[in-house]
């Protein structure tokens, strides 16, 4: 027997409109769901500040941002419907017959009958003096954003991984020297990076280091950095700028009362994204995972949009 749904209840609402909570929008409103996603100020996400995307498949060189508006303009296409608002609380909603659930934001709140939780990450902060202070007066975490105002400056990026060598790389166009701040005495980016980092004139690294406090009064005029091998030394960095990349935090405090979630907050999830709360689906940088790409972002929010797509048809007694 079907359910009756009522008027104004969503199939699926998405939390987050990033690769994978945009392509879980995509293929669920293709499928002829009706689907709301949320994209709040919080949820926005990463790609929106990266300069040159290299490594997806088929579209070479394209900005974060341009590949942002590509996915939006194809989900849409299918009757996607965006709205930019903050989504800030989650609880259980009774729908008919059917147990669904209810999403709050800033501006009202929704109805649906399942959840695809693609809230992100955000940068992890150093949480060293200073660095709160001179946010914004000279501590960033994205040199896209803020590069050009470093021109002809001397600036320091924290970090070893991708988006810290690829940022540092970025800044080479603005600032006269990029030191690599990094605790290890070798990076952990890919080969292709590194070798360009090493390779460029441009940037210098201060091996098995770590950032200890940002200087400065108005604004940064270095960093304080100490060795992490004895003897544990310290030096003083001139800088005007200190760019931050050390890795990420889940944006999953909304959920992490509602799902499992690992000791870092990730959202545990299953083959099919689906999570420890029936109804309940997740993608995306939130999620437990290895690896944290733009292409698997895809990938999951696809396989949460189909897995969902079968938990609706399910309570809505149209099971194939």
């Amino acid at each position: 027997m079907e359910a009756n749904i009522p008027d104004g209840v969503y199939d699926v609402i998405i939390i987050g409109g990033g690769p994978g909570g945009l392509t879980a929008g995509l293929y669920a409103s293709r499928a002829g769901m009706n689907i709301l996603l949320l994209e709040g100020n919080v949820t926005v996400s990463q790609i929106t500040i990266t300069d040159i995307v290299e490594n997806y498949p088929g579209l070479p060189d394209i900005t974060g941002p341009e590949l942002i508006a590509r996915l939006k303009d194809h989900a849409g296409s299918f009757g996607m419907e965006i709205k930019a608002e903050q989504a800030l609380s989650i609880e259980t909603d009774k729908i008919g017959d059917i147990s669904g659930w209810k999403v709050k934001s800033g501006k009202g709140e929704y109805r649906a009958l399942a959840l695809i939780v693609a809230t992100g990450a955000v940068w992890r902060k150093l949480g060293v003096p200073g660095e709160k202070e001179f946010t914004g007066r000279g501590v960033s975490y994205c040199a896209t954003c803020d590069g050009p105002f470093y021109r002809n400056s001397d600036v320091i990026v924290v970090g070893g991984g991708d988006t810290a060598v690829q940022e540092a790389l970025f800044l080479t166009k603005f600032a006269n020297k990029v030191t690599i701040v990094h605790r290890r005495d070798r990076l952990r980016a890919t080969g292709i990076l590194q070798d360009r980092a090493i390779a460029n004139e441009k940037i210098e690294f201060a091996w098995d280091s770590v950032v200890e406090e940002i200087t400065g009064e108005t604004a940064v005029t270095g960093a304080r950095i100490r060795g992490v091998k004895e003897p544990k030394e310290a030096k003083e960095l001139s800088a005007d700028g200190v760019f931050i990349f050390i890795g990420l935090d889940p944006v999953s405090d909304m959920v992490s009362d509602l799902v499992k979630v690992d000791s870092y907050g990730y959202i545990i999830v299953d083959r099919d994204m689906a999570t420890s709360t029936a109804g309940i689906f997740a993608c995306g940088d939130c999620v437990q995972k290895s690896f944290r790409q733009i292409i698997n972002a895809c990938g999951e929010g696809a396989t949460a949009a189909y897995n969902a797509e079968l938990y609706v048809d399910e309570l809505k007694g149209q099971s194939y």
